[in-house]
């Protein structure tokens, strides 16, 4: 019983160090478009924002996730 605790405590600090690496990308991305470094109006199109919209809630469920294996564990 404890072992599975444990490898879900494990398996949730993975997915939340992912979740931080990807975090840190993100604000990243978010600084060089506010300093104008890159031009983000060349991924506005539907096909782009979508793709976009997908990636950020597949994100949130993976936060969700390991929040939940982190409480369990």
């Amino acid at each position: 019983m404890f072992s599975d605790q444990r490898r879900l405590s494990r398996v949730g600090a993975a997915i939340g160090g992912f979740l931080i690496m990807v975090g840190m990308i993100l604000l990243g991305i978010f600084a060089l478009a506010l300093f104008k470094i890159i031009d983000v109006s060349a991924f506005m199109d539907t096909q782009s924002t979508a793709i976009l919209m997908l990636v950020l809630l597949i994100i949130g469920v993976l936060d969700v996730v390991s929040a939940i294996l982190l409480v369990r564990g």
